[in-house]
């Protein structure tokens, strides 16, 4: 009767270890879903920046030239 119990501890205890490897699977995917999203959220803010300045740029460049004028 002991040797029952424990072939059924040890099935159970390679269940749960299978379940954590999924998990982690599933926890890994996510991870790089994130980062590529962090990426392409900064290459926006880049952009934004860019066109930003160069819209001050051109006001203040415009403003010196219609003054000079």
């Amino acid at each position: 009767m002991k040797k029952n119990d424990q072939d059924k501890i040890k099935f159970n205890f390679n269940v749960s270890t299978n379940k954590s490897l999924e998990i982690d699977k599933i926890k890994t995917t996510n991870i790089n879903i994130l980062l590529n999203r962090v990426k392409s959220n900064k290459k926006r803010a880049v952009k934004k920046r860019i066109l930003f300045i160069s819209v001050i740029v051109f006001l203040i460049s415009s403003l010196t030239f219609y003054l000079n004028f």
